[in-house]
């Protein structure tokens, strides 16, 4: 079974790398269980978009300042300038983005100089995006299946090893895209979806391949913290740039000790402020929504009020008990501008999944989504411009057990270790404790998945203790 595309992930980079791919090429998009579970439909922000040619270098610095510097400029520069390409494409399939008196709102967030954010149904974007990527699509997805290894061969990818409903498939393709994603399942309080658990970066760091800036681990700063699940419930960032405020419980907006943009601080800054703040003091951080009426709230975040409204909470009266939650990978499987994996000729990483530069050490609020968007672009033409041709060839099954008894309490275990030492605040002690933990995990008898994210875990936590000095997300207190 061959197919000219593979794409692994069906989130806004691999469905809009496939928008640009022609029906006339066999293109095939995995999917580890319905395609909704995907952090794309989780997102509230919104998509950034330079205002004009001249925001461009404005956004340029808002990005690079957010990232601590860490960033590649011209992956920068293509993230921003290749916006203003993105709004028109968006506006030309009729997408629908939120307006006033017929022109766009541009909505500002936490890091932006300016609004310069575009949202759907409010602090739908991400959900309003995928359906409108999945209605459209105009090739081949498979649920229900969850690729366990890659089929490489010095140099070149020929295909994938693929778990199906009916048992284990090798098939092979030309070019393979990786968009599987970030790393969210390896921690005990996240915003993720819970397919999200790092096996491809797992599968890479078996293949001798390189995951950078992978200790580069962002924490949403308001999370509700009350929910019974380990996906928390997340309330936008936008929810601040619209007049939200973060107090304790004597009403007192302590974030301005931390930083004089308060609220509006870039997402490293508010999360470790909240978790210091609570830390020394014994309090509770809590998001005060008393600048909307509840008709202003439920219109501009709809899905946040229906949520939250769930939980027996009264908006805006209510003061919504919060806390920082991982959220997002700003490391990941190292990549060229051109989007191909380091070392390959035929593997391509983008989305969250990839380090190509663009965050740095800390992702500057609803640059994501237009990531994946800017840079799968790359990608199909890319792979549209190249003249490989895999030859037929036969990898043997991957016949690996993928889950074996004690698997589940070890995972949770994991996620215990990796939430407690290798988190928002970092210690030497903690990381050394965290790396033996790993380490003593990964030499028994544990299944195929269990042992992919271990192998992530262990790399992020080498990555940490590599870097000694604070910098964006990773903040080491004996520094």
């Amino acid at each position: 079974m061959k197919y000219d595309v593979i794409i692994i992930g069906a989130g806004v980079a691999g469905l809009y790398c496939a928008r640009f791919l022609p029906k006339n090429l066999k293109v095939l998009i995995l999917c580890k269980e319905q395609p909704w579970e995907c952090n794309t439909f989780y997102a509230q922000g919104g998509i950034t978009i330079a205002k004009d040619n001249n925001d461009i270098a404005l956004h340029v610095k808002d990005t690079i300042e957010a990232g601590s510097n860490l960033n590649d400029i011209n992956a920068v520069k293509i993230l921003s300038e290749g916006s203003l390409d993105v709004l028109q494409d968006l506006l030309k399939q009729d997408f629908p983005i939120d307006r006033k008196d017929n022109e766009i709102l541009f909505a500002k967030e936490g890091g932006h100089s300016v609004s310069r954010i575009i949202h759907s149904n409010g602090d739908g974007t991400g959900r309003m995006l995928h359906t409108h990527l999945i209605k459209n699509l105009e090739h081949t997805l498979w649920k229900n299946a969850i690729v366990i290894d890659l089929l490489i061969e010095d140099s070149r990818a020929y295909g994938v090893c693929l778990k199906t409903q009916k048992g284990l498939l090798n098939i092979y393709a030309n070019h393979i895209v990786i968009a599987s994603g970030g790393v969210g399942g390896l921690f005990k309080y996240h915003t993720n979806a819970y397919t999200i658990s790092s096996d491809l970066h797992g599968i890479i760091l078996e293949h001798n391949l390189e995951l950078k800036d992978i200790e580069m681990l962002q924490f949403h700063p308001t999370t509700y913290i009350n929910s019974p699940h380990a996906r928390k419930q997340l309330i936008s960032e936008a929810v601040r740039g619209d007049g939200g405020i973060i107090v304790d419980k004597n009403n007192r907006r302590f974030l301005f000790d931390y930083d004089s943009r308060g609220e509006l601080a870039p997402r490293d800054i508010v999360s470790r402020a909240i978790f210091d703040y609570c830390s020394k003091n014994k309090e509770q951080a809590f998001l005060d929504l008393s600048s909307f009426t509840k008709e202003q709230f439920a219109c501009r975040f709809p899905n946040i009020y229906r949520e939250l409204a769930s939980y027996g909470l009264k908006i805006p009266q209510d003061k919504i008990p919060i806390s920082p939650a991982f959220h997002y990978s700003m490391g990941g499987i190292a990549t060229s501008l051109d989007t191909k994996v380091l070392g390959m000729e035929n593997l391509y990483a983008i989305g969250e999944c990839a380090n190509n530069g663009v965050h740095g050490a800390n992702r500057l609020a609803s640059n994501s989504l237009l990531e994946g968007l800017v840079f799968s672009k790359i990608t199909a033409s890319q792979i549209l411009n190249s003249t490989i041709n895999n030859k037929e060839r036969n990898f043997p099954l991957n016949n690996e057990i993928l889950q074996k008894d004690g698997d589940e309490r070890l995972k949770n275990v994991l996620r215990d270790i990796m939430w407690n030492k290798v988190g928002i605040v970092r210690t030497q002690s903690g990381l050394d404790s965290a790396l033996g933990g790993v380490e003593v995990m990964l030499l028994g008898e544990i299944g195929r998945l269990l042992r992919l994210r271990l192998l992530v875990a262990r790399q992020i936590i080498i990555s940490a203790l590599k870097r000694k000095e604070s910098l964006g997300a990773h903040y080491r207190i004996d520094s």
